[in-house]
């Protein structure tokens, strides 16, 4: 198959799950321990009320400042976002950061820390491979720099960095934060019974998309 063809497979795929890229957006796990001790993850934060929500110290979510980008990056970065997932003394995962800071892609970095954050982790890939990325909707499990390069080729990611020399890509933040359930009492009504509360969406991981390039870690 010549290196063209291959190139339009690896878009294709793409293309084919960029309209659930929304479910593989660094979304922002959270860890939910109710009055009973049970621990929930979820997705959705607690409602209003219910529960106390603890951000990420020092961040906004980990999220891009798509504002900061150039207009033609700032359009690739908003329809394939690219998220790194890492750990501490990761060899890989300290060469997929700077590979992508290198080549100048704007991304969002989830620190895989604590026995939560792998939890989650395999909820969303399916294992708890080292680095883990997703750009869009598309999983990467393990670091290659030719298997990146080739999908961020196919997301039309420039191959020479444009971004303004001032540029800082977020600091990476946990996975999953901690969110603090009301007791029982706090939430108990008037009359001393306990408020209901809404019961919590668990997480679902995106569907896997294929891997054009047939590299398995």
């Amino acid at each position: 198959m010549t290196l063209t063809a291959n190139k339009f497979l690896v878009l294709g795929a793409i293309t084919a799950v960029a309209l659930l890229a929304s479910a593989a957006q660094a979304q922002q796990v959270y860890r939910i321990v109710g009055p009973d001790g049970k621990v929930t993850f979820s997705d959705t934060p607690p409602a209003a009320g219910n529960a106390k929500v603890t951000a990420a110290a020092g961040s906004s979510g980990g999220g891009v400042a798509s504002s900061s980008l150039p207009f033609e990056l700032r359009q690739i970065a908003a329809k394939y976002p690219v998220t790194l997932y890492t750990g501490d003394n990761c060899a890989p995962c300290m060469s997929a950061r700077a590979m992508l800071t290198a080549r100048g892609i704007p991304f969002a970095e989830k620190s895989v820390k604590t026995a939560e954050d792998s939890q989650a982790l395999q909820r969303m890939s399916g294992d708890n491979t080292l680095p883990f990325a997703t750009i869009g909707a598309q999983q990467l499990k393990g670091f290659s720099d030719s298997e990146w390069t080739q999908f961020l080729n196919a997301a039309g990611y420039p191959a020479v960095s444009i971004l303004p020399p001032s540029y800082r890509n977020p600091s990476a933040t946990p996975l999953v934060a901690i969110s603090a359930a009301p007791s029982a009492t706090a939430n108990a009504g008037s009359n001393g019974t306990a408020t209901p509360r809404p019961a919590v969406r668990p997480v679902q991981p995106p569907p896997e998309a294929g891997n054009p390039s047939g590299i398995r870690f």
